[in-house]
């Protein structure tokens, strides 16, 4: 399988188990490799052969600023269903990032990290 990546994307949401992360909300960065064969792609070079990493942006991002959930576990998974919705997509690995999350010692960033296919 080859790989397309998304790194980095930002969106504010109100996602937690404290009512001030409900209520202020935060920054979350989302990461998303999204396997699948691009040669149909490559070969015809057209774009509705692959996966179109914009409107994945945009619908990651949507997810993010979407309903709160109280796990990152759950948002996570909520991302790669989406992504598997797109036919050349096979597998999908999501990497949600909380850095602002409610913890009282110092640290860079929390994550999870999930891998999920069709099937």
């Amino acid at each position: 399988m080859d790989r397309v990546a998304l790194r980095g994307l930002r969106a504010r949401g109100r996602h937690g188990v404290f009512a001030r992360e409900r209520e202020e909300g935060q920054t979350f960065v989302v990461d998303v490799v999204l396997h699948l064969d691009t040669r149909p792609a490559a070969e015809a070079d057209d774009l509705t052969r692959t996966a179109h990493y914009g409107i994945v942006a945009e619908e990651v991002t949507a997810i993010v600023s979407g309903d709160p959930v109280d796990l990152i576990e759950t948002l996570a998974q909520r991302i790669a269903d989406q992504c598997l919705k797109h036919d050349p997509v096979q597998e999908v690995e999501v990497t949600v990032h909380k850095p602002d999350a409610p913890i009282t010692v110092p640290f860079d960033d929390v994550t999870i990290t999930i891998h999920r296919s069709r099937g």
